[in-house]
């Protein structure tokens, strides 16, 4: 049998880079008082509004649960809120407060600070290859669901 070395497994790898890039995020976004995962919900919203908390779950890749209870929170932090479907009065669909559309443009260049600190050195091309590797990890396991 083959001698693993678990520092270099590919998922203690990817696990180790995650939580070093949300740590990184998380010091950026400290004075907005903002989570990475809240980031990634702005970040979609600013995307797309008037989506339902489903939606928001699948497009950041979390749980319905999780999902709202992050929407609570930006709801109480005054950076989203939420209104009625008028398609189905049980849900609600998800929009940006004033707050919310003007973070953008003081988030951004934060979470590119990071993101350029976390690629510094490395060649667009292999940028690129990584993401699609990454992305095929993804959907060979999405598959198995």
């Amino acid at each position: 049998m083959k001698k693993v070395n678990p520092d270099n497994s590919l998922g203690f790898i990817l696990n180790r880079t995650n939580t070093r890039m949300k740590n990184a995020l998380l010091h950026k976004f400290r004075d907005y008082d903002l989570t990475p995962e809240q980031w990634a919900v702005l970040n979609r919203l600013w995307v797309k509004e008037g989506v339902t908390p489903k939606e928001l779950a699948d497009l950041t890749c979390k749980d319905q649960p999780t999902t709202v209870r992050m929407l609570a929170k930006l709801q109480n932090k005054g950076y989203i809120t939420r209104e009625v479907n008028p398609e189905d009065s049980r849900s609600f669909l998800i929009y940006l407060t004033s707050k919310g559309r003007e973070a953008k443009d003081i988030l951004f260049p934060l979470a590119f600070e990071v993101l350029n600190e976390a690629t510094r050195g490395i060649e667009a091309e292999q940028l690129e290859a990584a993401k699609s590797i990454l992305n095929q990890i993804y959907r060979n396991l999405e598959s198995q669901r």
